[in-house]
């Protein structure tokens, strides 16, 4: 079963409850928040970023953020695909799956 970002946060402050705080309030009180840049934007470089990464658990909560913030499905696929040129395989390939797993959770068609 998938993790949502605030179970991943849960697990994480059993061991480090600093290490959580600092995950949450770094990037979303002080970047996130900044001008500049709008959130989908911001979820678009986060969501390369992590498929470059392989950081799965954290990429399926930001794909969730990202359709919050107004993605498509077919925009995250697309971006999904655009990164199999820069991130390579099998990263364009298990971040199509990761997203499919969220796509069907939240029934997004």
């Amino acid at each position: 079963m998938q993790q949502s970002g605030i179970e991943l946060i849960n697990t994480m402050s059993r061991v480090s409850n600093d290490l959580a705080e600092i995950t949450v309030a770094f990037p979303f009180g002080e970047v996130y928040s900044r001008p500049g840049l709008d959130l989908k934007s911001r979820e678009m470089i986060t969501l390369s970023a992590l498929i470059v990464l392989g950081a799965w658990p954290q990429f399926k909560v930001h794909i969730k953020g990202a359709l919050n913030s107004g993605w498509s499905k077919i925009e995250i696929e697309e971006l999904i695909i655009q990164l199999a040129v820069y991130a390579g395989f099998p990263a364009a390939p298990n971040a199509m799956q990761a997203a499919g797993e969220v796509f069907e959770e939240l029934e997004v068609k």
